[in-house]
């Protein structure tokens, strides 16, 4: 696991610097010639197109899709995601991003490029703390991040609320209104953006104390319970609870006199029990110490926090769903002393799927392309968000990307909404991916696609319904493949 020597971490490529110079030429039209765009990209792909969802007679079998993706993924921990996605329809939605995004592919497009997550399903949106410890409401995922049309993640945001509406036994009528909601926001979102001024649109932010009012006032009209009041002031406070002391007093312990990251396996495996005799990872200090230091290389800042701490542990971490079964780490250093933690994550980051059926991405590191597409969405993103090439444990070289561990994240628990509290989070999740889409791309063009009225709105709402139709007929086979025994699960992980 050792820094690859072809690493570019910091030189842009003549592609990326094509790719910039003509977002920059695209972005110097006038905001008439921008507007006309919008206007006869609907002209050629109508809005009401956009609710029809049929699947191709040659469409692939989702479980070999699936299958495809397990072959370059740790073998001991594919089961564990195949029985997290076992588990509903709205679980498997949550690590289909493969099979829906060659689904996308087929649909109609305005021709309006954004940058996007790739996987805007509705888990995928939460609170994080800035770099200036502000509590932000944003995109918190990019592992499939690629330049692409912006409809693809509005349409996965809003089959995610059908998908989830139904997992929660709500009506049609409330699912649709929910879905209409989300899309609805985003629509109002891009159309406020495109009246902005570059600078006004790219500091655009949703900050906690923000949500809450936004909640607070639902309530005294009556369009939410105080259930659901209480339910986002939780969420914000669990938020600010989680830092990297929490995470020492639940995940470390003392070992020998040593403080280490301590075992729960499968979930958490410590470094040295995945190390093999004889190999360059048999002390394995050493080895993360110069990936530390080339990883310090790709932060910005001349002066780095990174540079107060020292590596004291590591372990091998399963995370999410989509996930499972990438390589992903949690690496302990201290500061002035055990009391001064710092957890980091290191992710592999690998081609995103969406890279199929769009222009591969311009960069030809994967985890610079994760942390490129992180800062062009994201409000603010965190100071140790960096990149790795990494010679691993089993000799073959991979990308990865790392990021703070648990630095006052926080998420909704989506288990529990009810359905006024579902329509309220549709709605932020829309207006955050408007606002994200906004960043980069042409937003004046996508809002005068939308529209002032309803018509795409209510498009997408149809398309979410027979998409979720599509994804329960998808988890039957999954399961009935499970049953088979032609993939292997272990649930309860």
């Amino acid at each position: 696991m050792t820094a690859h020597p072809s690493q570019r971490d910091t030189s842009t490529s003549d592609d990326e610097e094509r790719a910039f110079a003509s977002a920059w030429r695209r972005q110097r039209l006038g905001v008439e010639d921008r507007t006309a765009r919008g206007r006869a990209a609907r002209r050629i792909t109508p809005r009401f197109v956009h609710a029809g969802w049929t699947p191709a007679l040659d469409r692939p079998d989702p479980v070999a899709l699936l299958e495809q993706q397990a072959r370059t993924r740790l073998p001991e921990l594919v089961p564990i995601r195949h029985g997290r996605m076992l588990a509903s329809p709205f679980a498997f939605f949550r690590g289909a991003a493969l099979i829906m995004a060659g689904d996308l592919a087929r649909t109609p497009r305005s021709g309006v490029t954004v940058q996007l997550c790739g996987d805007a399903h509705l888990a995928n949106f939460g609170l994080f703390g800035t770099p200036e410890r502000r509590l932000l409401f944003d995109l918190n995922d990019f592992d499939e991040t690629l330049p692409g049309p912006w409809e693809w993640d509005v349409k996965r945001l809003a089959t995610s609320f059908e998908v989830l509406g139904r997992d929660r036994g709500f009506s049609a009528a409330d699912r649709s209104a929910i879905v209409t909601a989300a899309v609805r926001e985003y629509r109002d979102r891009m159309r406020t953006a495109a009246g902005m001024g570059g600078l006004q649109a790219w500091y655009e932010h949703l900050e906690a104390g923000e949500l809450l009012r936004m909640v607070r006032k639902e309530v005294s009209v009556k369009r939410v319970g105080k259930r659901v009041a209480h339910e986002h002031e939780e969420m914000v406070a669990k938020a600010l609870s989680r830092d990297s002391t929490r995470v020492l007093a639940k995940r470390a312990g003392t070992v020998d006199g040593e403080l280490r990251i301590v075992a729960d396996p499968p979930m958490i495996v410590p470094i040295e029990d995945l190390v093999l005799a004889g190999t360059p990872w048999a002390d394995p200090g050493p080895m993360i110490k110069k990936l530390l230091a080339s990883y310090r290389r790709t932060l910005t800042l001349h002066h780095h926090p990174l540079e107060e701490y020292r590596y004291q542990h590591a372990a091998r971490k399963v995370v999410g769903v989509g996930s499972v079964g990438t390589r992903c780490y949690i690496v302990l250093l201290v500061g002035r002393d055990d009391g001064d933690p710092l957890f980091l994550q290191v992710k592999e980051a690998g081609p995103s799927v969406l890279e199929s059926h769009l222009r591969p991405s311009t960069y030809r590191h994967h985890g610079q392309r994760v942390v490129a597409g992180q800062r062009l969405m994201q409000a603010a993103t965190d100071i140790f968000l960096g990149w790795q090439r990494i010679s691993g444990l089993d000799g073959r070289t991979r990308d990865f990307y790392v990021r703070q561990f648990h630095d006052w994240k926080g998420s909704a628990d989506v288990d529990t909404m009810d359905v006024r509290g579902a329509t309220l989070y549709a709605r932020i999740c829309g207006a955050t991916l408007g606002r994200a889409h906004a960043r980069w791309g042409d937003r004046i063009a996508v809002a005068a696609y939308l529209g002032k009225g309803p018509a795409f709105d209510d498009a997408i709402a149809r398309f979410a319904v027979a998409y979720a139709d599509q994804n329960e007929r998808d988890h039957a086979v999954f399961s009935a493949a499970v049953a088979s025994g032609r993939v292997p699960v272990l649930a309860g992980q």
